[in-house]
């Protein structure tokens, strides 16, 4: 008999119809008074850390639920934490990198429409997610429509259907029936002791480029960030004709802020090294992200930003695989 704790923190699983809207007003109590198991393999315990929409998450209940689950790691084989859909992409991937080396499973799920509603998909995915927090693995875990995601490797593709989030550039760890879970990938186990380490500087902006992006916006940057993320075109392309962006962007690594280029595009990540574009701006020691998605490169960066201020360590732990939130890169030759 497994015992897991579950961690409430609002979202549309726990909302209810109000005036303005849907709002989270139910207790984990509650929660769990909607889930009925024949023959539960556990022992349930609850509580609430917050009720809001995860739209109004912070960096600081990020550290707020690592905290709880850190205390509580050792009376506990399996966590599972309820939140919003929204944001719940970037706390699944804060939560890997402030709780690292772990050997039981922490599992985040929610829903697309909230528990109490008489056709709801929240059921179903706490019972999902219960499920795994019972399985002898360690690592955070997005559980969601019968499906099994790292939790660095998670993005919502969907706003109303039920199947809302999808594992980017990595397989699903595993699909759930009920009672019977199929690994689809073979995950590193380890013996270590959990890594607690809750250090977040939430001083990070994120710039999406478009034809056209003005120069003067990294002037204003600079005064309020001690970070950037770009998502930049195609592999990972800088404009250097007409609007040049580039000057603006070595001010900024200059004066000793921290700039990682991304792609806008989902999948396969960025490569400065196949075009042009690409490789003037990594001239300018800019850090990579490989094939990191923006949700795991946001909170990654604040980790690292509160670990650190200078930018070569910064570096290296951006370009660091951590929670197999980067695929290590293989050779490719182009023939001309």
């Amino acid at each position: 008999m497994k015992n897991i704790l579950l961690l409430a923190t609002g979202g549309t699983i726990a909302s209810v119809p109000s005036e303005e809207g849907l709002t989270p007003k139910l207790t984990a109590e509650q929660l769990t008074g909607y889930i009925t198991i024949e023959n539960q393999p556990y022992r349930l315990d609850s509580q609430i850390l917050m009720n809001i929409d995860s739209t109004n998450m912070q960096p600081e209940h990020w550290r707020e639920i690592a905290e709880a689950i850190y205390q509580n790691y050792d009376n506990y084989d399996g966590f599972v934490v309820t939140h919003g859909t929204d944001t719940m992409a970037y706390t699944a991937a804060a939560l890997s990198y402030m709780l690292q080396h772990g050997n039981k499973p922490i599992v985040l799920t929610g829903s697309q429409v909230p528990i109490g509603f008489e056709k709801t998909d929240a059921k179903k995915n706490i019972r999902d997610a219960l499920r795994f927090a019972c399985e002898n693995i360690g690592g955070v875990f997005v559980v969601f429509d019968g499906r099994v995601i790292l939790g660095t490797r998670a993005v919502k593709m969907r706003t109303k259907s039920y199947d809302a989030f999808e594992s980017i550039n990595h397989p699903y760890v595993a699909y759930i029936h009920k009672d019977r879970i199929d690994y689809q990938c073979e995950l590193e186990t380890t013996h270590e002791q959990l890594q607690f380490d809750p250090s977040l500087c939430p001083d990070v902006f994120l710039l999406k480029l478009h034809p056209g992006t003005k120069p003067e916006i990294f002037d204003y940057i600079r005064h309020l960030y001690r970070g950037v993320i770009i998502e930049s075109f195609g592999s990972g392309g800088v404009p250097f004709q007409g609007r040049n962006l580039l000057p603006k962007i070595k001010e900024l690594i200059d004066d000793g802020m921290a700039v990682v280029i991304t792609t806008q595009c989902l999948e396969e990540g960025e490569d400065l090294t196949l075009y042009e574009v690409g490789r003037k701006v990594a001239q300018n020691t800019v850090i990579l992200s490989g094939d990191m998605n923006t949700e795991a490169i946001v909170p990654k960066l604040m980790w690292a930003l509160g670990k650190t201020t200078n930018l070569l360590d910064i570096k290296a732990i951006m370009e660091t695989p951590i929670a197999n939130d980067i695929t290590p890169k293989q050779e490719e030759s182009w023939d001309a």
